[in-house]
């Protein structure tokens, strides 16, 4: 069973017009931004395959994403490392889920949120829906869009920082990241507020110290 139109259908019942789901991706990575995705579709003309991105291949992935943003109202958001930063990461997922809803050309009036949490200060009513990527389709289709993006996005910053394998782990701590980290030292893209990258930043300030 995957992801359907039921949410939406409900939202529609209740009275609403224009609903849009709304997922972010990089929460878990050492370095570059999070990234959200908003999609509202015209429910006659939803692509089929839609699934929750995790559960798809990056070729599949690529695909879908360029069908969704050819049959919907698509926008991405992003919160920069420095924002998260200066507001963790909770605080920024939700500053790049509020930025893509703000990006869609019409304000939808009920957003689906994936996850147990509305972000604060949207202007339109909101649920959110415990892993709603693998439940509502507007939902699966912003994560497919998020996720398809921001891996282009590390892949664009692993040809400027050689060494770190960004092109294949998308910034997250994985064994090589890691010894690529320890190696070639902290890059202006990680996120000094998590504890691997905060550790090694220590070390170099015991050490020069």
């Amino acid at each position: 069973m995957g992801p359907d139109f039921s949410f939406e259908h409900a939202a529609f019942a209740r009275g609403a017009s224009r609903v849009a789901g709304v997922d972010e991706v990089g929460r878990g990575p050492l370095c570059g931004p999070v990234v959200a995705a908003a999609v509202r579709f015209d429910p006659a003309a939803i692509p089929s395959g839609l699934n929750d991105s995790k559960k798809l291949s990056a070729a599949r992935r690529g695909a879908l994403a360029e069908a969704i943003r050819s049959n919907a109202d698509v926008a991405i958001g992003i919160a920069s490392v420095e924002e998260i930063d200066a507001l963790n990461i909770l605080h920024a997922s939700h500053l790049a889920m509020r930025r893509a809803v703000a990006g869609l050309s019409e304000m939808p009036d009920h957003v689906l949120v994936d996850g147990n949490r509305i972000p604060p200060g949207l202007t339109c009513g909101a649920e959110a829906i415990v892993k709603g990527d693998a439940r509502a389709l507007s939902i699966a289709a912003a994560s497919i869009v998020a996720k398809v993006w921001r891996d282009r996005l590390m892949v664009d910053l692993a040809q400027q920082h050689p060494g770190y394998g960004w092109e294949k782990n998308a910034g997250y701590p994985t064994p090589d990241h890691l010894a690529a980290l320890k190696k070639l030292g902290v890059t202006p893209h990680h996120r000094r507020s998590f504890r691997p990258v905060h550790n090694i930043l220590c070390q170099g300030k015991s050490v020069s110290s």
